[in-house]
């Protein structure tokens, strides 16, 4: 893997796609990040590049603007705590390929971070187009792409941009470690080995399955989608969600499953609610015998005790998707107990990797991030990668 640790920076600028995407609110007539993970995450990289004599040049999308420039959507909001989280002053570089940004660049001192404008100002990124990559490619002398969360696409920053650094392209350190803890789930993973998949749809999940059974000893399934599998076994489910178009794909996957001696834990019983609502009347009932009217919004105790005692005796564990409607405190449960059992196998020396927005958002509201070994960036991205997919910013670095 081409990664900057054998990298001789001294002298040089490194031009690095980073994923600044995070959100910001309006408060006192400023723009504040409420939650700089993603900023943080990068950290490592730029700080490596500094510390062996380069310069850096950073460029990162924001949201989504429509049409060109967006004050709301400038990365100059940035700035300010980019620069205490360095320690630094940071250098805003203005319009991506603007003269400005060009001059300022083009004699950047050693040791010296610039920020450029967001790229989504121009439609030429997502487009890929190459005209736009070649004029970002003028930023640096070398290019290190450290963006996990935009690496399943193809755009002018991620991608394309890398034909124009033939022998100076390099993973940045956050995204080797999410190839890394991917690979090391799927390929070079200590057994017994365990995914946990929730979420709401089967739908959605499929591929990603299919995936997983050929290198899991044991899949557990919750969530809506539980739902779904229940019903193709003739299950009562009342009105939970069901996606009666996937029930023949969901006895497919249990005919694969025990093909190749997964086991398959589904949850047995549930907590259901005669309304989506917080404020909803509630009460437990086995899974395949939800009443007419009620829906099924969290696991119960009895599956919870069945997980515990599968997640707990794992060694490598993925965790894609939570249990229930854990935003909602009356169907947080399963997916609290879930994420502590998870936490305490790691202490017990498994190696467990949480990648999915919804399961982030989890792990991040309990608290229990740290305690976990990996907590991915990229949600869509690492769906892709686990489902088996070629990222094409990854083509891009590994290709010579």
């Amino acid at each position: 893997m081409k990664t900057i640790e054998k990298y001789s920076f001294e002298g040089k600028r490194a031009l690095i796609r980073v994923d600044f995407n995070v959100p910001l609110k309006e408060e006192n007539g400023q723009m504040i990040i409420t939650d700089d993970t993603r900023i943080r995450a990068a950290l490592p990289t730029i700080k490596h590049v500094l510390n062996h004599g380069g310069s850096v040049v950073l460029m990162s999308h924001l949201g989504r603007p429509k049409n060109g420039y967006s004050e709301e959507f400038s990365l100059i909001h940035l700035i300010n705590h980019l620069s205490d989280l360095l320690g630094s002053q940071v250098v805003f570089g203005g319009d991506c390929i603007g003269g400005g940004a060009f001059e300022i660049t083009s004699k950047l001192p050693q040791g010296e971070v610039v920020l450029l404008d967001n790229l989504r100002f121009y439609s030429e990124e997502t487009s890929g187009d190459k005209v736009f990559a070649e004029k970002l490619s003028k930023h640096g002398d070398v290019f290190v792409n450290d963006a996990f969360g935009t690496a399943h696409r193809a755009h002018a920053s991620t991608a394309i941009i890398a034909d124009f650094f033939p022998n100076d392209k390099l993973f940045g350190k956050l995204l080797a470690d999410e190839i890394k803890s991917v690979d090391r789930v799927l390929h070079h993973s200590e057994k017994p080995v365990t995914a946990i998949v929730g979420g709401a749809k089967v739908s959605s999940k499929i591929a990603i399955i299919e995936q997983l059974i050929n290198s899991v000893d044991h899949l557990i399934i919750g969530g809506g989608m539980a739902y779904t599998f229940i019903k193709a076994q003739g299950g009562n489910v009342g009105s939970s969600l069901v996606e009666d178009d996937y029930l023949e794909v969901a006895n497919t996957i249990l005919r694969k499953a025990k093909e190749k001696n997964v086991t398959i834990a589904l949850p047995v019983d549930t907590v259901i609610a005669d309304a989506f609502s917080n404020d909803a009347n509630t009460k437990t009932c086995a899974i395949n015998e939800i009443p007419d009217g009620w829906m099924g919004l969290d696991i119960a105790d009895k599956t919870i005790s069945n997980l515990e005692n599968i997640i707990t005796s794992s060694k490598t564990i993925l965790w894609n998707g939570p249990m229930g409607v854990f935003e909602m405190e009356k169907f947080m449960k399963g997916t609290v107990r879930v994420a502590h059992s998870i936490v305490e196998a790691t202490e017990n020396g498994a190696f467990s990797l949480i990648g999915g927005g919804d399961s982030v958002a989890a792990i991040n509201k309990f608290n229990l991030a740290d305690k976990v070994s990996y907590v991915s960036t990229g949600g869509g991205a690492m769906l892709e990668y686990l489902e088996g997919k070629t990222l094409p910013a990854i083509a891009a670095i590994m290709s010579n």
